[in-house]
């Protein structure tokens, strides 16, 4: 997922701050247990997450695609006292190690987990967001955007993660079923007059989105 240059990669984090320990465990249980390890967020997203969720103080967070937890712990860092983050992932076979390291960095009463699919789940959920993260299954990103838009007060955050997908969307935007619906989505948060967006070439693509 990370196309930028390696040398450069290491570069950024040797002179970023340091991965915190226990996120540094999470992401090497990750790597040793469970597919597809390069969904787990890791040290320079992570530290993107963190202090991008230190900046807005949000009283409410959504996250859309847990994982093993990694981002979910980055962006509870950020909370205002007494806020709450929400987190879904499709698998609940993940709830052993999520528990673990919520548990392990003390963020276990920030943190509300849910499992089952993300657009049953959200309808239920009460309130706004002051901010969103989404990192889940990627045909369903439009989807996940009409749920979340109008629960997002003005002023408010959405962060999209793997915009860029390698660059397929630029290089061959009609490659396969994830990247055609990626490109689709780039397309509609552009034209969307609600909002305020940046692409930032972080990782395999962040979208910065602030509700206007």
């Amino acid at each position: 997922m990370d196309f930028f240059p390696h040398i450069l990669t290491q570069y950024i984090e040797q002179h970023s701050s340091a991965e915190d320990p226990i996120l540094a465990a999470l992401n090497r249980e990750t790597h040793l247990k469970h597919l597809l390890p390069q969904m787990v967020s890791g040290h320079q997203q992570g530290l993107f997450l963190e202090l991008a969720s230190s900046m807005l103080r949000p009283k409410t967070i959504l996250e859309i695609g847990t994982f093993t937890g990694y981002s979910a712990i980055c962006l509870a860092k950020g909370l205002a006292p007494g806020g709450k983050l929400h987190t879904i992932d499709i698998n609940n076979e993940l709830e052993p190690i999520t528990s673990k390291y919520y548990a392990l960095s003390g963020m276990q009463d920030r943190i509300e987990q849910y499992f089952g699919a993300a657009a049953d789940i959200i309808p239920g959920l009460v309130g706004d967001f002051d901010l969103v993260f989404i990192d889940a299954d990627k045909v369903n990103y439009g989807l996940y955007y009409d749920l979340i838009i109008d629960r997002v007060p003005a002023g408010g955050f959405i962060l999209v993660d793997n915009v860029l997908w390698s660059g397929k969307v630029a290089e061959a935007p009609d490659s396969d079923k994830d990247t055609r619906a990626l490109h689709a989505f780039n397309q509609k948060i552009a034209g969307d007059s609600r909002v305020t967006k940046l692409i930032l070439s972080l990782r395999d693509g962040i979208t910065l989105i602030r509700k206007n």
